[in-house]
């Protein structure tokens, strides 16, 4: 069976070089084409160029020229690895056996882009992925199939992805074209009652409320590591909190209040506990270890972040 594979970045690279273990062939490839002079290249781009497959623009999938040559490549089956680009649908029903496509989440919850942010940010103890055949909706298509993990008390969007959602992901794809190819792939319908979507997470849903429970804030603070970075304001400009960790620890102290500072990092008086960051991005500066900017700033115990 010949699979088409539209996707970017490490994970649709990852996927790539799975299928091709797995003995599958590989038709043909779509993913963001080299934009600037910068000289970076997207890692599935870069590696089915190595390779000398096929490949076109995902962006030139919306256009004419760009549905000609997705044709040419005669693929029977399409996986879409980590697309964000809206693609017509005639990109999804133009291989014989369809188009299936990775999601982050449990479908039918957590609906949109930011779906791993967003479990982590309510609070919930699980998640998982879902593969499902794309339609007219925004991830609203029948289920192929799907695969849970735990989320646990310090997961952030980061550790979650890249220790479970990415593996189980290259995992479920692999699984995916073998169903497919064995004739035995399922269509389950999404029960579109139980439906949640969320919208980007952006920084408008990304300010720390120091007011609100100590679990609040770092469920919060987790939900936004790396992207977009849980944030409050120090001098004027946006603080954003990574790799920290919450304790139970009763301290005085009013929310937002810095109690110390070290070489490895400060803490912050919660609403129920206290949170030891670990690193800080600050105005458009790096990340940069929390101590080191701490010292670098004049933080010190007693100030109160508002």
């Amino acid at each position: 069976m010949r699979v088409a594979i539209i996707g970017q970045a490490a994970f649709g690279e990852a996927v790539l070089r799975r299928l091709q273990e797995d003995g599958v062939t590989v038709a043909g490839v779509a993913a963001p084409a080299p934009a600037g002079s910068d000289g970076r290249e997207d890692p599935l781009w870069a590696a089915s160029g190595e390779q000398g497959i096929p490949r076109v623009p995902t962006s030139s999938l919306k256009e004419p020229g760009g549905l000609v040559e997705w044709k040419q490549f005669e693929a029977d089956f399409c996986l879409m690895a980590f697309v964000t680009e809206l693609l017509p649908e005639d990109v999804f029903t133009q291989p014989e056996y369809g188009t299936a496509q990775y999601h982050p989440s449990l479908l039918p919850l957590h609906r949109g882009k930011s779906a791993i942010n967003w479990a982590v940010i309510n609070g919930e103890q699980e998640t998982g992925l879902s593969v499902f055949w794309p339609d007219d909706g925004i991830d609203t298509g029948p289920v192929l199939l799907q695969k849970r993990c735990e989320i646990g008390p310090d997961a952030t969007v980061g550790s979650l992805y890249f220790d479970h959602l990415f593996p189980l992901g290259v995992d479920a794809m692999s699984e995916a074209v073998a169903l497919v190819a064995a004739g035995e792939a399922p269509r389950a319908e999404q029960d579109h009652a139980c439906a949640t979507f969320e919208p980007a997470c952006r920084d408008e849903h990304a300010e720390i409320h120091w007011h609100r429970p100590a679990q609040t804030v770092y469920d919060l603070v987790r939900g936004c590591d790396p992207q977009p970075g849980a944030w409050t304001r120090f001098d004027g400009e946006k603080l954003r909190f990574l790799d920290c960790r919450l304790t139970g620890e009763q301290r005085p102290g009013m929310p937002g209040q810095v109690l110390d500072v070290d070489d490895e990092g400060f803490s912050v008086r919660l609403n129920g506990g206290v949170l030891r960051v670990g690193r800080v991005r600050h105005t458009r500066r790096g990340k940069l270890p929390a101590g080191e900017w701490a010292a670098h700033v004049g933080l010190s115990s007693g100030f109160r972040f508002r």
